[in-house]
């Protein structure tokens, strides 16, 4: 008895998409160096793994942060089973993206063509390649459960306008490609939301848009790249008690926008106490409750804009001008 036709329409599209992209993924290895007890060699031992996918056929590989977070050494292994030492090329803990560099030839690499979050809806059909649990080239299925959702950074920033999916992701899926039903990258899995640690059908995924604007970045520069408003933050507990929501300066650089616009860190008054400086409650038309409502408005600018700054200074609002200038690249 001859198997039943079982491709339909969805199923062959899925197969197809699958066959394309998962060229594109690769391993992730975090290694350890460990002495050796007996010969004293120094040895390089897995710490951990996750997933990651070429960005371009110049060796570039994108993976999140936190799958590289503190390794000492990373190396990738290809579809093919190659393995290649991998350099640490740029970091963004704000956006938990790294990029990643092999010298593999040109022919072993082939980028996923990128597409844009901004056309997503929920509902759309996404597909998920990954490393789960250490099982490569895993693929799984879903939708758009929602967008606009807000994650929290490796390093406590937020992360706005994320992705969430019904796709299982689970350990070992971060770093990987989330795509579209037309094969191109629409997001990067980078975390679950589960009681349990494996995947309960709510993942979250880096928007694609966010990953345009941030690798090149890390390329170029090896870091995010943020126009200057030159100031030093105080601790937040500092606006708290003096009964503001808002940013209080603990220090403004002599020489840079908001010294050069007025703007005043604290400062030791006569009697060897600390006095309060300027704390910020909004740039422009936009509240500044804390750090990352700051530095969310300040990536949205280029150098040269000038922003309307609403602060509080001895009990009383005032406002002031700055204009932001050039980031000083190594």
């Amino acid at each position: 008895m001859a198997a039943p036709e079982f491709a339909t329409d969805d199923e062959r599209n899925t197969i197809e998409i699958f066959e394309f992209a998962s060229p594109s993924v690769v391993y992730v290895n975090r290694l350890q160096v460990v002495r050796d007890r007996r010969s004293y060699d120094l040895l390089s031992i897995p710490r951990g793994a996750g997933t990651g996918f070429v960005w371009s056929e110049e060796g570039y590989i994108v993976t999140n942060y936190h799958v590289v977070e503190g390794a000492l050494q990373v190396s990738i292994t290809l579809p093919d089973q190659s393995s290649w030492p991998a350099k640490v090329v740029g970091l963004a803990a704000d956006k938990d993206l790294a990029v990643l560099k092999i010298d593999a030839p040109k022919d072993k690499l082939r980028a996923l063509p990128v597409g844009d979050s901004n056309e997503l809806v929920v509902g759309r059909k996404v597909l998920a390649i990954g490393n789960p649990f250490g099982l490569d080239a895993t693929l799984t299925t879903g939708i758009v459960s929602a967008l606009g959702r807000e994650i929290e950074a490796p390093n406590q920033r937020k992360i706005r306008n994320v992705i969430q999916t019904d796709a299982a992701i689970n350990p070992g899926n971060s770093g990987g490609p989330l795509l579209n039903s037309e094969g191109e990258l629409i997001g990067v899995n980078t975390m679950i939301y589960s009681p349990s640690g494996a995947s309960a059908g709510i993942g979250f995924a880096i928007p694609v848009n966010i990953v345009k604007e941030i690798v090149p970045q890390l390329i170029e520069f090896g870091r995010l790249v943020r126009p200057v408003f030159g100031v030093e933050f105080a601790p937040a507990y500092w606006s708290r008690k003096a009964g503001v929501e808002g940013v209080a300066l603990l220090h403004v650089a002599p020489g840079y926008p908001a010294a050069l616009a007025g703007l005043r860190g604290a400062r030791r008054g006569s009697w060897g106490r600390v006095e309060l400086g300027d704390i910020v409650i909004a740039l422009d038309d936009t509240p500044t409750r804390n750090q990352d409502e700051f530095l969310t408005v300040l990536e949205a600018r280029q150098p040269g804009d000038e922003i309307v700054v609403h602060f509080v200074r001895d009990g009383r609002l005032e406002q002031t001008s700055v204009t932001l200038a050039e980031p000083q690249l190594d």
